[in-house]
């Protein structure tokens, strides 16, 4: 795998370093917005990005729409907030962090389950991959936070965040929100190394190419598309950042 432009990009940005205050906070507005509307319309959730920004920011409710998805909405902001406490203080990701995210994620939407792995065999809706059987969840998951801790300092952080992406949803720990879920695992893991957090778009063509590369990666075992197309998500966050501290 080739991090070069990634690099470049980083050490562009590390070199603004103490980021303006101003700019951190537009940024972390506009993302929240942005990473919340497109990470729920992976899953189906059918609001708008301005729909999304005016239930965050003017706490409206959208006529017409689910009572579900303006929780997803709301939950999922809350779980970035929670994303970024974790990384602000410094804390581990454990399976207790990962259990919390979940938590939040599924709040007020099926609470018996946020927060708790299946208990249930599951299948994934478009995918031929079978997820584990329930009853090896725990010690998976277990192993992975294990993987994820010896792999720090090893594997470049873009790769690490794309690659324990995939493990979660390859075991598929939650009878819902996986997605959602991973993707804010993915950015806590870049925003611990000091990335910006990477925005899987939900248009067309790139929710398809999200899919695909991860059928991929599961049916073939073959990383590599994907680990390519987050580093692309990567590259234009950072690209991104940049052009707003400058």
């Amino acid at each position: 795998m080739n991090f070069a432009k990634v690099d470049e990009l980083k050490r562009e940005l590390d070199g603004f370093r103490p980021l303006p205050p101003a700019a951190v906070r537009n940024l972390d507005e506009v993302y929240r917005v942005e990473w919340t509307y497109n990470s729920n319309a992976i899953e189906g959730n059918t609001l708008s990005l301005l729909e999304t920004k005016l239930v965050l920011e003017e706490g409206l409710t959208i006529g017409g729409k689910k009572l579900r998805e303006h929780f997803e909405v709301i939950n999922h902001s809350e779980a970035i907030s929670y994303v970024q406490d974790i990384v602000n203080r410094n804390m581990e990701l454990t399976e207790y962090v990962i259990k919390s995210i979940h938590q939040l994620v599924l709040k007020n939407i099926d609470d018996e389950n946020a927060g708790r792995y299946r208990m249930i065999n599951v299948m994934i809706s478009g995918s031929q991959h079978t997820p584990p059987h329930f009853t090896v969840v725990p010690e998976q998951m277990e192993q992975l936070v294990q993987w994820y801790q010896e792999q720090q300092g090893k594997l470049h952080p873009v790769e690490l965040a794309a690659r324990f992406h995939f493990q979660f949803v390859f075991i598929h720990p939650f009878t819902d929100g996986n997605g959602r879920t991973a993707r804010l695992l993915m950015n806590l893991i870049l925003m611990k190394h000091g990335y910006p957090p990477a925005i899987v778009k939900a248009a067309n063509d790139a929710r398809l190419r999200y899919y695909e590369t991860l059928e991929e990666a599961s049916m073939n075992g073959n990383l590599i598309p994907f680990v390519e197309l987050i580093t692309e998500c990567v590259e234009e966050s950072l690209q991104r950042y940049i052009s707003a501290v400058k």
